[in-house]
């Protein structure tokens, strides 16, 4: 593929994710995408197989990644490994705010698609964070525990890149700046500390006004 191609095929998967994240996926049409990315309809067709395959791109561009931070993290396994994780997919979801924002809203709906994402990159996310986990908390903890750990630790990594609009309106911070991150992505450490000081105890919940 040359330059200008390769060009035009960002400018297009771009601006898709900006209209996915004002008006939804339903709520946007070709038509839009290729007017505000000043391209022919032809291209999104040719690029991405149309509208389906658009989100199908979507849902690959964020999962590929993030689930790469967890497949190095576990091939260089240690104690720190759920932490460094922790940070990395909070930084990565930092840098891609429209798109994580996008793609977590779009797991929700159940759909052919989603099913797919459900058996094949989450089954490999809950396998990979469990062996992460299990080396965080030492083989002490109890399978029970361990999955709500995953459960819960999971919501903290997601929530604030799910609800940004809510963390800006209401608690007037930016989830998409670096320095949200990682002060956050601190306070995610102080908890997830707690648990392996005291892995058959129950977890102490996380308070967003603790990580300022």
């Amino acid at each position: 593929m040359d330059g200008n191609s390769s060009e035009t095929k960002e400018k297009i998967f771009n601006t898709a994710i900006a209209l996915f994240h004002t008006k939804g996926y339903k709520g946007t049409t070709i038509r839009a995408i290729a007017a505000s990315a000043k391209v022919n309809s032809a291209n999104i067709s040719y690029y991405f197989n149309g509208k389906q395959g658009l989100l199908e791109a979507c849902f690959i561009r964020f999962f590929e990644p993030y689930i790469a931070c967890l497949e190095e993290e576990v091939q260089n396994l240690s104690e720190e490994g759920l932490k460094r994780a922790a940070f990395r997919i909070l930084h990565f979801q930092s840098e891609n705010h429209l798109l994580s924002r996008f793609v977590w809203r779009e797991v929700t709906v159940d759909s052919q698609i989603v099913r797919e994402i459900l058996s094949t990159y989450f089954m490999k996310e809950r396998y990979l964070l469990k062996k992460l986990a299990k080396a965080w908390c030492g083989p002490g903890i109890q399978a029970g525990k361990l999955n709500f750990l995953m459960i819960q630790l999971k919501s903290m990594l997601s929530m604030p890149y799910l609800n940004s609009q809510y963390i800006r309106e209401v608690w007037g911070m930016q989830p998409e700046e670096p320095y949200f991150a990682e002060k956050y992505g601190k306070s995610v450490a102080e908890w997830l500390d707690s648990i392996r000081q005291n892995a058959g105890a129950q977890p102490k919940p996380l308070l967003l006004e603790t990580a300022f």
